[in-house]
């Protein structure tokens, strides 16, 4: 996963919970709805990412030293 992902994943799952707090501040069910919705996104992106790298590696090969 590189860094950039890392960060627009995570700034996803926080928009998402800044949402769902003020919908749940405000009473507006579907700002908190939505809020819920865009949290579990930026959370399953970044499992998604989790799961390819362990799959197929992440960062630069390193050649072994002899």
């Amino acid at each position: 996963m590189t860094f950039a992902d890392k960060m627009s994943n995570k700034a996803q799952e926080m928009r998402g919970r800044i949402k769902r707090n003020a919908g749940q501040v405000t009473g507006d069910r579907r700002l908190e709805a939505e809020g819920r919705a865009e949290e579990r996104s930026g959370n399953l992106r970044q499992a998604g990412q989790k799961v390819k790298d362990a799959l197929f590696g992440s960062g630069p090969r390193r050649r072994p030293r002899y």
